[in-house]
């Protein structure tokens, strides 16, 4: 269906909307934890039945990637069309059927620059959530000088022997398949002789562990690939050069790490503002330093969804735009303010870790709090966003 037409539009929303009512189970329009997110894949846990039910029947809609070709799994829609799908979950209070990295990184990357054979493989699987990817960037010795990496492939015939490490590997204990940056000619410059290989978890060879943060989370993993055979078949894009595959599936990971709409937990501050800090006998806020500091925060975070709104739409005749970068950039510092200006308003409460005396959000706001530190550095340090920001969308010189 067009939505070339207001009209169109109109009549298209109101079916996603008949369409959720008929089908989302009651359950599954309440609040969730990070523990209720359904990830997929050959390992996927679900809370409950109504969990299962619930991506299963958005996934034989095809709304799982509405705008996919239908022979890669999706609908075929358009992106207004999806827009709107997303639009409607949300203002419905639905959870996300199925979160995936695969759906936001690894599937438009493959999408574009891979073979037909590669496409007919792994699309339709991410699209069902059969199978949960992870991303094998950084390692011990190659952080934000990614270039540096060390991971080996060796040719040895109808395939490469990888060896290496990679860290900092996201749910990589919990994923199926590995999009990994391998080195492929050591004597070229950092820069090139890199290529990317898309590996089996199950195969011979590859290991991950989880290693403890601060808040006490365990979602990164240091990855092993010891001796691992693959096929050259699974090679992404052309041999040694795949810093240009790396970097456009940067692109994409940054405009989903700027994308306000991600689903996890999210708390409603200015209820809690409301709770703790207490209102006057016109409902404002006691405290005005606080308050202003909310007012400010609330604006870039409808600036930061505008934002993203304006770069998805620029950048649907040529892929993501290099402006992802202002969003990450700018929603991983929103994001860490957020939290600041959260356990300022819980006050004492706010400094509970474990055991009893708090409630179970206080104590996930400061795990939070903690956590939040890590979006400065995941998909690319600020200081390697404000590089990219000042070269590439500005175009001041090195």
């Amino acid at each position: 269906m067009s939505t070339s037409s207001q009209p169109d539009a109109l009549q298209f929303r109101s079916e996603v909307v008949a369409w959720i009512e008929a089908n989302c189970p009651p359950s599954m329009r309440t609040p969730g934890s990070e523990h209720d997110i359904v990830w997929g894949g050959r390992k996927a846990v679900f809370t409950g039945e109504d969990a299962r039910q619930w991506m299963q029947r958005v996934v034989e809609k095809r709304w799982v990637a509405p705008a996919w070709p239908t022979q890669y799994g999706g609908a075929g829609l358009s992106n207004a069309e999806a827009r709107i799908i997303k639009q409607e979950m949300k203002r419905l209070e639905c959870r996300v059927p199925l979160m995936s990295l695969g759906l936001h990184m690894m599937g438009p990357t493959i999408m574009e620059f891979g073979t037909e054979e590669q496409k007919l493989e792994h699309l339709p699987k991410i699209a069902r959530g059969e199978i949960r990817w992870c991303q094998g960037y950084s390692e011990p010795g190659a952080g934000s000088d990614l270039a540096s990496l060390q991971c080996k492939a060796v040719d040895a015939g109808d395939h490469y022997i990888v060896t290496g490490q990679k860290v900092w590997t996201s749910y990589a204990d919990k994923s199926d398949f590995l999009f990994c940056l391998v080195r492929t000619d050591p004597t070229a410059p950092k820069h090139e002789g890199i290529s990317v290989l898309l590996i089996d978890m199950a195969w011979p060879g590859v290991s991950a562990r989880p290693i403890e943060l601060i808040s006490g989370a365990s979602h990164f993993c240091e990855t092993f690939l010891d001796n691992v055979r693959v096929p050259k078949s699974c090679l992404l894009g052309e041999l040694n050069k795949g810093w240009t595959v790396a970097k456009r599936m940067l692109q994409y990971e940054r405009s989903m790490m700027g994308d306000i709409d991600g689903g996890g937990y999210e708390p409603d501050v200015i209820a809690l503002a409301r709770q703790y800090l207490g209102i006057d006998a016109e409902g404002r806020l006691l405290e005005p330093v606080l308050r202003d500091q909310l007012v400010i925060n609330e604006m870039e975070r409808a600036a930061i969804a505008l934002t993203g709104e304006r770069i998805r739409a620029e950048a649907r005749a040529g892929g993501p735009s290099p402006a992802s970068s202002v969003l990450k950039w700018k929603m991983s510092e929103q994001f860490k303010q957020r939290y600041e200006l959260l356990v300022t308003i819980l006050g004492e409460r706010g400094l509970g870790w474990e055991g009893e005396g708090f409630s179970e959000e206080e104590l996930r706001i400061a795990r939070e709090w903690a956590f939040a530190k890590i979006h400065a550095i995941g998909g690319g340090t600020t200081e390697i966003q404000l590089n990219i920001i000042a070269k590439r969308v500005l175009g001041l010189p090195d």
